[in-house]
Parts: structure tokens; C-alpha cells; sequence
């Protein structure tokens, strides 16, 4: 009954629905919730957020793959992400977002499936910076949740005393805490170096200056000759800056994906 009002005084009826590009986050070693807390608020305002459970220590998946003896490595973690997606979204091309370990997760998932990816971000990659010093061996030997939190970041004030209080408890779980060392052991080698010229999707890399995880210096080396790749330095910030440097890391990816 309103539309001939509306004709009349030019204005036209304005319609908010609109389908959003899926954005996938892919966690490093740290767990999904613990990854993207500040993130993912301001990123599903314009995208369909997903955040699958690649890693999930304490889970049947992972409980089950250890009980039969079966390592995990990246191609496992590819194809839960793979199936994941294939599974649960079935819309691609996706916007991949990843941080650290989950960096090789998304860049092999990519080699696998070009045409089901439309950009990627890369947050302090592992594997391609050569050799990574991996504070969360020793922390899961010894207990010591504190240092491991604590070396992720370049400023400690960063570290939410709620990410101490969840470390602490899950590093109590003895099962919990063998299934993140198997995870180190069974991925610190793998490399994928190799694959980043042959996947043509825009590429951002973020590297935190401060990095004590992953060499910074090396991952730009690794990627500053491939065309469609960007790599950006953060400076005082470390292997965390979707955490660290949360604004400056959610104005930037937004730009990017456009």
C-alpha cells in the first residue's frame, strides 16, 4: 500500500539483504577461540565468517587419529580443513585468513584447490622462513603455559590473563598436552616454500617485527620476488598481530579483500 507513496515522493524502498563472501580463519597451534577473539566481531560485518576446528587437541578426531598411532601432519590438517569447507559451506571461492602453522594449512589447501580460493592472508607463516624456534615444545614437556603465551607476544601486557587461565588448565590435561606435541613434532619439518609461486590468488603476508617464532626477514626473502604476493612488516608486534596489533590488523585485511 506504501509504494505508490514512495513512487510519488521518489524515494524507493531500500533492501539490506545481501549474501556474504564466505572468509575462512584458519588457527596456528594456538586453538580456534583463542586465535581470533578480537577479530572476528568486526570481520563478519562484511563477510561470512567460518571458523572450522582444524585443531581441536582435546577432540575425538585427533584423540582417535593418536590412539591408532597416525602422526599429524599438514596434509591431515589440509584435509580436515578440505572437508570442512566441502562439508559445511560448499560456496566457494573462499577468503582465506591464517595465522602462523595455519598458514601452511591454507597455502597447501590453495595448491590443492586454486579455483576454490579467491585471496589469502598470511600472519607470521610458518614453513617457509626456514628453521622456526618453537618455544611450545619445551612448554608442553614442562607444563610452563606461562613462557609459551608469553614468547607469542612482543609486548606481555597483550597476553589476556583468560588465555593464562584456559592454558592452564588445558596444559593440566595430559592428553590435551600430548596431542599439541605430537602436532609440533609431526608438522615442525614440513615446508612450503615450494608451493607459494605456484598459487596464483592475491596474497597478503603480515609479519610481526618482533617475530621470535618465525624469522621475518627470511619469509619476506621467501616471497618478495612473486608477484602477486604483498608483505607488509608490524613493527613492535610479534607472532601474534591479529591479537597484538588487532586494529591495525582488521582495518588491513579489510582493505585488502575489498
Amino acid at each position: 500500500m506504501w509504494q505508490p507513496i514512495l513512487n510519488l515522493l521518489g524515494l524507493k524502498p531500500t533492501d539490506s539483504y545481501r549474501r556474504n563472501q564466505p572468509l575462512i580463519l584458519v588457527n596456528g597451534l594456538a586453538e580456534q577461540g583463542e586465535s581470533w577473539y578480537p577479530n572476528r566481531a568486526a570481520w563478519q560485518r562484511h563477510y561470512d565468517v567460518h571458523t572450522p576446528g582444524v585443531l581441536v587437541y582435546g577432540g575425538p578426531v585427533m584423540q582417535q587419529h593418536l590412539a591408532l598411532g597416525k602422526p599429524i601432519t599438514i596434509g591431515f590438517l589440509t584435509d580436515r580443513l578440505e572437508e570442512y569447507l566441502d562439508r559445511f559451506v560448499q560456496s566457494p571461492p573462499y577468503h582465506l585468513v591464517a595465522s602462523s602453522l595455519g598458514g601452511q594449512i591454507s597455502v597447501e589447501y590453495a595448491a590443492r584447490h586454486p579455483e576454490k580460493v579467491d585471496k589469502l592472508v598470511l600472519l607470521c607463516p610458518s614453513g617457509i622462513g626456514g628453521e622456526e624456534k618453537l618455544p611450545v615444545a619445551e612448554g608442553a614437556r614442562h607444563k610452563n603455559y606461562k613462557g609459551l603465551v608469553e614468547s607469542t607476544f612482543y609486548d606481555h601486557r597483550h597476553a589476556s590473563p583468560r588465555i593464562m587461565q584456559y592454558y592452564e588448565q588445558k596444559f593440566a590435561n595430559k592428553l590435551w598436552r600430548r596431542a599439541l606435541f605430537e602436532t609440533v613434532r609431526g608438522t615442525k619439518s614440513h615446508s612450503v616454500r615450494d608451493r607459494l609461486s605456484q598459487i596464483d590468488p592475491p596474497t597478503l603476508v603480515n609479519c610481526g617485527r618482533e617475530d621470535r617464532i618465525v624469522d621475518p626477514h627470511k619469509v619476506y626473502e621467501a616471497v618478495k620476488e612473486i608477484p602477486n604476493y604483498q608483505f607488509v612488516m608490524v613493527p613492535r608486534c610479534g607472532h601474534a598481530p591479529q591479537l597484538e596489533r588487532w586494529r591495525l590488523i582488521n582495518r588491513m585485511v579489510l582493505e585488502f579483500l575489498g
